[in-house]
């Protein structure tokens, strides 16, 4: 989750202060897909995307397919990272490369609904209209993952999966160890 803000704060910083970041190796040869994928792993969005990866265990076998960890977000509920693979029913399959650069730009999704508040929106507004449809298109050349997440969940509802909190050190209390395992025949 670190690495995941450090990259966007440090993308944010360079591309607010002007500065112009290649992306990819001079003079390198790429295929919109080729590009998309190496902006998806910089950015990166396996982090909140793909099940396993707060646990520390990313399931890459689902890469992409929507997280097992939610974030709450105080006061608005929790969401789950969604699943970004092309399958129909889960994922973005019937998604246009357009529709999906649109709601990472800015935030509004094809049925006019507006992305959760961890998606970070205000750092992938200055994506260019290109690298947003190079992700688009990378996404859209994944193996299609059936994976429906949980949630969203409102303020007052109970969650099915983890979440992720972030709380003021007053009200932090930390999470006991699990207890040892028992030897097996005992």
């Amino acid at each position: 989750m670190i690495r995941c803000f450090c990259a966007l704060a440090a993308m944010f910083m360079l591309i607010s202060a002007g500065h112009i970041v290649p992306l990819s190796p001079a003079g390198a040869a790429e295929t919109q897909a080729q590009r998309g994928k190496y902006l998806v792993s910089i950015i990166p969005c396996t982090d909140c995307h793909t099940p396993g990866t707060f646990l520390g265990k990313p399931d890459m076998k689902r890469y992409l397919g929507g997280s097992d960890v939610g974030f709450e977000v105080p006061g608005l509920g929790i969401f789950y990272g969604p699943n970004l693979t092309p399958d129909d029913e889960t994922g973005l399959g019937k998604w246009t490369n357009e529709q999906i650069a649109t709601a990472i730009t800015t935030g509004k999704r094809p049925d006019g609904r507006i992305l959760a508040p961890p998606m970070p929106v205000e750092s992938f507004k200055h994506l260019t209209h290109a690298d947003a449809l190079a992700i688009a298109a990378y996404l859209k050349s994944l193996p299609p993952i059936k994976n429906k997440v949980p949630g969203p969940f409102g303020p007052k509802e109970k969650p099915t999966s983890f979440v992720y909190q972030v709380l003021p050190p007053d009200k932090y209390v930390p999470t006991p160890p699990p207890p040892p395992p028992h030897p097996p025949g005992k």
